[in-house]
């Protein structure tokens, strides 16, 4: 069976390659070993994702995700405190069931098995599955891996990096050295970040104790220390009060034995998912007897155990040894005079096709690993910084005809903790389906393909267009958004180090304005007197006391900002209580 496009596995980039491979036009087959699409924003559960909260940052799929969920919430997207973005992972796997299928030129298998790739010289030739207990060869013509763990990549023999990197590799500020990678046994324990078999819980009432009723025992004694027991359960709070329960801290992340996830040996991965799955369940009962009943096992999921996510959150596995590398020298903020936070080419163009932006973060057992920082204060919270991934990483030229979509694309085990989150991957993967539908149509393979078409066809999407520059002052409601990213692909030296287009390169445009951000949500008035804290934090001072605020849109912030201390101002704003902060979307009065 001939298709233009194949795309392997149920990762989150999967599903975004597929959807956008045909709507560019190719003939795109998309097979998931599951029969949820959508990876770690559904089937997986994690679905309060982090990152690209600002709004010049949702963009591409990522940004139509959060369009399309929002009449599916009436009650608003702000419904935790590890999040702007709260829903249930049957509202997410609903919406992206929908795009599959209107796409005439795309064709969903799901619960598929892959069991052979075959190569001619460096091409990936054949695909041989199964479907509906059927052995098929596939010829496609494109192959995307959009998989969390790599899989087709290493059936088709690519090379692929497990593990850490000694900073002497990439001279990475937070990778350990050659001589403690090699003596200490933690890295061999630990190759890989530690995943989670996500549990869902369900509060049973409005007030939770304020002490925890039993204390935790073993293995999870420590895991109310550091924000006690409301907090730890409203962290990953869902609509309805679903409760994602996704905890690091002596919670239930899963550190034993980690190389099983890519065995060839199908028994090795089945025990391993039997062992996260229970000790996720005891996860769970043990916040139940910690809330006296106020916590319940959730129904989330199809299956027996609708408590359990259907698939592991895995947050790293094999990674491609592409034509380049993202590592966290890449990820981290430009001092000023140094080079911008573009990659270039030898000519001076940039290459990059998709924005991240989430804080470096690992998960191991025990203490926290030291990691350079790469956040500030903006809006009134703490926020990753932006950096870029461009084309070449999703390629490699040991198979030409082959394109990464998830995670397993080519970036260093340090920089993955700043690449592996739900919308990044949403709008990499959109790279990746684009890239490959426009090697369809012009007859080449993506390794080849020009960097500007990618970037312009991306842009330029009639349903979702995606930003390929970090550009702050931009948000993607305004109508001169487009034109920015376009007028910052022409002038890259003009992009300073903090990812702003120069004044002088944009003077034929008009500055964003405060009152045009969409309001996802309940939102309402509130009148009070503005404070600014030490660490850039907002207050308002009102009848209801003193409130936390913050802001996703570029204007408003600047505008905060610029307030004096004690100015009175009346904002539109969205409730969070159990940020708890205003969101604030527009400021309406600042002077009475």
């Amino acid at each position: 069976m001939s298709w233009d496009v194949v795309v392997w596995g149920g990762g989150t980039g999967g599903c975004a390659a597929a959807v956008q491979s045909a709507r560019t036009g190719a003939s795109t087959l998309l097979l998931t070993p599951g029969h949820w699409l959508g990876g770690m924003l559904s089937a997986a559960g994690v679905s309060a994702p982090d990152g690209h909260e600002l709004s010049c940052w949702q963009t591409g799929l990522w940004g139509a995700l959060i369009r399309d969920l929002q009449p599916r919430v009436p009650e608003g997207l702000d419904q935790n405190w590890v999040s702007c973005f709260g829903f249930r992972p049957d509202q997410a796997e609903a919406v992206l069931q929908e795009w599959v299928a209107a796409e005439e030129l795309l064709t969903w298998w799901p619960g598929t098995t892959l069991l052979d790739v075959g190569r001619r010289a460096d091409r990936i030739d054949v695909l041989t599955v199964r479907y509906a207990d059927e052995s098929i060869s596939l010829t496609p013509e494109i192959v995307v891996d959009g998989s969390d763990l790599g899989d087709l990549m290493a059936r088709a023999e690519v090379p692929f990096r497990w593990g850490w990197e000694p900073r002497e590799c990439w001279n990475e500020p937070s990778a350990p050295p050659r001589q403690q990678l090699s003596s200490d046994p933690f890295f061999r324990r630990q190759p890989v970040q530690s995943p989670t078999w996500v549990a869902m819980g369900q509060l049973t009432e409005a007030r939770l104790p304020v002490q925890p009723l039993v204390e935790p025992q073993e293995p999870f004694r420590g895991c109310l220390e550091t924000f006690g027991l409301e907090r730890t359960l409203t962290y990953g709070r869902l609509p309805g009060g679903l409760v994602m329960l996704n905890w690091p801290k002596q919670g239930n992340d899963w550190h034993i034995d980690l190389g099983r996830c890519i065995s060839p040996d199908p028994k090795e991965k089945d025990d391993l998912a039997v062992a996260m799955r229970r000790h996720s369940r005891a996860f769970l009962d043990t916040l139940r007897a910690c809330s006296g009943g106020a916590l319940e096992a959730g129904s989330a999921f199809p299956g027996p155990s609708p408590e359990l996510a259907l698939m592991p959150y895995w947050r790293e596995g094999r990674r491609l040894v592409g034509d380049a590398v993202v590592t966290e020298c890449d990820l981290l903020p430009v001092a000023a005079g140094r080079r911008g936070p573009l990659p270039l080419d030898a000519s001076g163009r940039c290459t990059s096709i998709a924005v991240g932006t989430y804080a470096n973060d690992h998960h191991y057992p025990g203490e926290d690993w030291p990691l350079a920082p790469k956040s500030c204060r903006w809006g009134g919270r703490w926020t990753g910084t932006p950096f870029c991934v461009p084309l070449a990483a999703l390629v490699s030229r040991s198979a030409p005809n082959l394109l990464m979509a998830d995670k397993a694309f080519s970036v260093s085990h340090m920089a993955n903790g700043a690449t592996r989150l739900q919308p990044l991957m949403l709008n990499l993967g959109q790279a990746a389906g684009l890239a490959a539908a426009l090697s369809i149509r012009r007859a080449t393979v993506p390794a080849e393909l020009p960097v500007e078409a990618v970037q312009h066809a991306l842009l330029e999407d009639p349903v979702a267009p995606a930003a390929v520059l970090p550009l702050w002052e931009w948000p993607s409601w305004h109508p001169d958004w487009a034109q920015a990213q376009r007028r910052g692909l022409c002038h890259p030296d003009a992009v300073d180090e903090q990812g702003n287009l120069h004044p002088a390169q944009v003077s034929d445009l008009s500055r964003p304005q405060p009152d045009g951000a969409p309001c996802p949500g309940p939102a309402r008035r509130f009148k009070g007197r503005l404070f600014h804290g030490p660490d850039g934090a907002l207050r308002l001072s009102c009848g209801q006391g003193d409130q936390t605020l913050i802001t996703l849109e570029p204007a408003v912030n600047q505008w905060l900002m610029a307030m004096r201390d004690a100015e009175p101002v009346e904002l539109i704003a969205a409730e969070n209580p159990w940020g708890p902060w205003l969101r604030v979307i527009q400021v309406l009065d600042a002077s009475s």
